[in-house]
């Protein structure tokens, strides 16, 4: 059964204590970090640069999800890569040309997603899909922390697979927004296999425990713990 990956997304974690965050995922189990990069445009927020996933990057002992919610990400591939991201995701709606882009994040040897809005069809995966290490859904619309799970995005789920079975992949399809113990198990049986939790993880007071629990709503539905 395949291994399901619980990526913490630190837009929810305490900025003044965030080394203590990180380290308490990471107790908890988290398979990746996950951080979201947002410029004030693309998205209404702005978040977090490279200086700041390179810091992370000194202290974090799990591979860095980076999510590129910016304009023009052709531009900052580099500062990212150099400050120790190693997945990155670009969103289909902020470039025009997704096969350059890709292709540029998978030259500098780290692993290169597209990203699917609530709004945008599967369809725009269907000539790049062969090309991609990794597809993100997004399950709210991007921009803020502790948003509601849209439903139907575990359809979209189902669909993403589809599309990249078709073309003779298997990359992993990672989910963002709203994830939560209630609805983990649900993702993953439509053919999640990363789960991206951010309020649901640091919205309380234990991100340690929290993220256990994240863990024990997967597997006690059969979802993969190993």
């Amino acid at each position: 059964m395949t291994h399901v990956q619980i990526a913490p997304s630190i837009l929810s974690a305490n900025f003044a204590a965030l080394g203590l965050d990180i380290a308490a995922v990471e107790r908890g189990g988290a398979d990746l970090i996950h951080i979201d990069v947002m410029d004030g445009h693309f998205v209404p927020n702005i978040s977090i640069g490279a200086p700041v996933v390179r810091a992370i990057k000194r202290i974090a002992t799990r591979p860095l999800d980076v999510h590129l919610m910016i304009e023009e990400p052709d531009r900052y591939v580099d500062d990212f890569v150099s400050a120790g991201a190693d997945m990155l995701s670009v969103h289909v709606e902020a470039v025009p040309h997704l096969h350059r882009t890709i292709a540029l994040i998978r030259s500098r040897g780290i692993k290169a997603g597209a990203v699917l809005n609530p709004s945008t069809p599967v369809a725009a995966l269907e000539e790049i899909a062969a090309d991609l290490d990794f597809v993100l859904v997004m399950s709210v619309n991007p921009g803020f922390g502790g948003q509601t799970f849209i439903p139907h995005s575990l359809d979209k789920v189902r669909r993403v697979r589809d599309v990249l079975s078709r073309a003779g992949s298997s990359a992993p399809i990672e989910i963002d927004g709203g994830i939560d113990a209630a609805n983990a198990a649900e993702a993953v049986a439509a053919g999640a296999s990363i789960l991206v939790a951010g309020q649901a993880i640091f919205g309380g007071q234990d991100a340690e425990a929290a993220t256990r629990a994240l863990r024990a709503a997967i597997c006690s539905s059969g979802g993969s713990h190993a």
